[in-house]
């Protein structure tokens, strides 16, 4: 190429990556739902509306709804720009700055999305690749809009792999993407139809046991369980946060137990562990719990 053809190669790029970098939350937004409107003929005619909030509905039920197909390198960039912007709006609380309730036992009300820590803890459906329905208020929902599509994506490919729905209590572990957190362990907890059964209790324990397990296996130090089956799958809330934290107790005394001798130096690590809550009432039953069970 001749010298002049390659410096002008090289300025325009240098002006495309400028002008990137110049985007305002506004051009970012429109450019994504742009995009994902454009990749899909059924969306032919579908006018995006002119207000901030309309326009986050949008974006927000066209991820949803997104397969895990292929996407372009600048949709990412773009993507993970708005992303990490947005995260950074809503405020990040580290947990570096909360104060346990007792020992490395802490809790936390508020969105488990803006936390810092190594890991955050996903309530997931057995088909693993996020809620698809748009807007969606479960923790699955929320998790996958803001981490990015990156998510569903390496989700679809596990599932994939694997070749079957995922069992209840087990775990699997994913990076977080735009999230705060490093990663994401994702959890099927059981669904309660009817009378409280003791096969739904040992599950729930396992979701919280198998999340410890996985966790410890991938180096993390700190982890946020939001509260598994709750929600739309209808585990009482009394008895869930009585199994949280009995579970949580029972894997610490097992698992951390110090493998050197007291007169040398040296322990194993202890995993702080946050039991983040959303709503006031779960708030008052984990602290209760916790006071009750402090060691």
């Amino acid at each position: 190429m001749p010298k002049g053809s390659c410096d002008r190669h090289i300025n325009k790029n240098t002006v495309a990556f400028q002008r990137r970098c110049m985007m305002t939350q506004t051009e970012r937004r429109l450019f994504l739902i742009e995009y994902l409107l454009a990749e899909n003929p059924q969306y032919n005619g579908v006018q995006i509306p002119e207000g901030e909030t309309e326009q986050h509905y949008l974006l927000r039920s066209l991820v949803n709804v997104r397969p895990a197909d292929p996407v372009s390198e600048a949709f990412l960039r773009i993507q993970d720009e708005y992303l990490q912007e947005e995260n950074r709006a809503r405020g990040i609380t580290d947990i570096a700055d909360l104060v346990p309730v007792c020992n490395d036992l802490y809790l936390w009300r508020g969105d488990i999305t803006t936390l810092k820590v190594d890991a955050i803890v996903n309530a997931a459906n057995s088909g693993m690749t996020g809620c698809w329905q748009p807007c969606h208020a479960c923790i699955d929902n929320c998790i996958h809009t803001c981490a990015g599509i990156q998510l569903r994506a390496v989700c679809d490919s596990m599932m994939k792999k694997q070749g079957h729905e995922e069992p209840v209590g087990q775990a699997k572990i994913t990076p977080a993407f735009n999230l705060p957190c490093k990663f994401v362990l994702h959890t099927v907890g059981p669904i309660v139809d009817g009378p409280l059964t003791q096969t739904d209790c040992d599950l729930l324990s396992s979701c919280y046991t198998s999340c410890l397990d996985a966790a410890k296996a991938h180096g993390i130090s700190s982890i946020a369980f939001c509260c598994i089956s709750t929600g739309v799958f209808r585990f009482p809330q009394e008895e869930a946060a009585q199994i949280a934290v009995a579970a949580v107790k029972k894997w610490k005394e097992k698992k951390e137990q110090p493998t050197l001798r007291p007169d040398m130096a040296g322990a194993a690590t202890r995993m702080k562990v946050v039991f983040n809550v959303f709503s006031e009432k779960d708030e008052g039953i984990y602290r209760r719990i916790l006071y009750e069970r402090s060691y």
